[in-house]
């Protein structure tokens, strides 16, 4: 390995550990951006999904972590990274990643700014990260119950959303194109939790649903307990937060509770959950559960 590729993945291990510190599960990555160790399953005949329940390395994402001692056995098993992945979505932090990409024709930091006047957020003081395109990173928080999916474009022409899932590449990583840094005075920065009226944006928006009988739901609430029925596993709570948000936004919270926990409960959430999920989403949007 040459000098500076050695050096490269010397500092890329001591960045990782720097945010492993923080909380921040790490994967080794290449100087491609993409995950530096391989798939264990490629020359299967048959590969089945797996996220590391077989115990060996190179799952991508699953692989992540925050015990310094697996993520050195990470970086000893992939001696050419130049740089890590910070997987988004899990605690404590539930990382959402805001990518601001600067493609030929597209000014996605505007779109957002757009958005925002749009939808009256605010984008608050929270760490940025600068790729070696000129593109940005905004580092955000989400709640402990909701998946935030992974999107390009939908929100606007250059905005990548990086949710469950998803990776965004660390501060301080090599690649093909040049170095990613933390913007100045952002370093020092806790991720910041991300604006609900932001947060509405990049949850599923719902699908066309067929009527509910429920007599308190009305023909909105119908719609919503609905759409929570259509949930499958991993998106439950996910499901039930937008409904909840929605049916508070529009006045009907209190008396879609019943039905929202109901549906959850079909769906094979708690009852505890299914409160905690509704409780929240009344939070989130100014009303007291």
């Amino acid at each position: 390995m040459a000098t500076t590729d050695r050096q490269a993945t010397t500092l890329a291990l001591a960045h990782a550990l720097s945010a492993a510190e923080r909380g921040l599960a790490v994967i080794p990555l290449s100087r491609t951006k993409l995950p530096a160790l391989r798939s264990p399953h490629r020359d299967d005949p048959e590969p089945r999904p797996c996220h590391g329940e077989c115990g060996r390395l190179g799952h991508g994402v699953y692989d992540a972590s925050t015990d310094p001692a697996r993520i050195r056995e990470l970086f000893a098993a992939a001696p050419w990274a130049t740089g890590y992945g910070i997987a988004c979505g899990l605690p404590p932090h539930h990382l959402i990643g805001v990518d601001l990409d600067t493609k030929t024709g597209t000014d996605s930091s505007t779109a957002l700014r757009e958005l925002a006047l749009r939808h009256l957020f605010t984008i608050p003081d929270t760490v940025v990260v600068l790729t070696p395109s000129g593109g940005r990173h905004l580092w955000l928080t989400g709640p402990a119950d909701v998946a935030v999916p992974n999107s390009a474009g939908r929100l606007a022409p250059g905005i990548d959303i990086r949710g469950a899932g998803g990776y965004l590449v660390g501060p301080g990583s090599r690649t093909d194109h040049g170095a990613y840094t933390t913007a100045p005075g952002t370093a020092h920065l806790a991720p910041a939790a991300c604006p609900p009226a932001l947060l509405r944006l990049l949850l599923p928006p719902p699908r066309p649903v067929h009527p509910a009988t429920h007599p308190s739901a009305g023909d909105h609430g119908q719609g919503l307990v609905q759409f929570v029925l259509a949930a499958h596993e991993g998106q439950r709570n996910t499901r039930l937060f937008w409904a909840a948000c929605r049916a508070y936004e529009n006045g009907i919270g209190p008396a879609l509770v019943a039905p929202l926990v109901d549906a959850a409960l079909n769906t094979g959430l708690t009852e505890r959950e299914a409160r905690a999920t509704i409780a929240s989403a009344a939070r989130m949007t100014g009303h007291r559960p």
